[in-house]
């Protein structure tokens, strides 16, 4: 019997395994809304998850519309039965997937509502751009706010984060 290379055993085995690393999913309640893009999910073990809503972003707490963004989320996914299907795990070591609701996909109907940005960096979704332009389009949810106020969540974060490191700090010895 002709016995098969080390190394083609472990491609086949790898093939057989990278469709279960692609796409695996969570399914579980929802039993906390951090923000207006990420939940935590109860699972059938009991183990709780974060989870980062894949492909779109919402206003920081802080930013105008973050708290209505956070509450939109709530209305759709809590306390609810959730499926995630995971696409990634973010920096963080939260799952990043798509969220759903029963039939409805929880995502695309944060960007249908006004309550979220489309976040192109990361969007492989054709649907959500034009959902993102039909909000805007019917001035819903954040799209409803003057201009001035309307700013990419991540703009939003990289300003903060500048006038972070501008700020001087305490000094040291300095009579208080």
């Amino acid at each position: 019997m002709r016995r098969l290379p080390a190394f083609t055993l472990a491609l086949l085995a790898s093939l057989h395994v990278l469709p279960a690393l692609a796409a695996s999913e969570l399914t579980g309640q929802v039993v906390g809304i951090t923000d207006g893009d990420t939940l935590t999910l109860l699972t059938p073990d009991r183990r709780q998850t974060r989870v980062r809503l894949a492909e779109i972003d919402t206003p920081e707490r802080r930013q105008p519309y973050g708290s209505r963004a956070r509450e939109a989320l709530a209305d759709l996914a809590f306390q609810r039965r959730v499926r995630v299907v995971v696409e990634d795990t973010d920096r963080y070591g939260r799952s990043v997937g798509r969220v759903y609701a029963g039939a409805r996909d929880v995502n695309a109907e944060m960007v249908r509502r006004g309550a979220a940005w489309v976040y192109d960096r990361y969007n492989h979704d054709s649907r959500l751009p034009a959902l993102e332009a039909e909000a805007r389009a019917a001035r819903r949810g954040l799209w409803a706010l003057p201009e001035a106020e309307r700013m990419p969540p991540w703009e939003w974060r990289r300003r903060a984060k500048a006038e972070r490191e501008v700020e001087p700090g305490p000094r040291r010895g300095a009579p208080g």
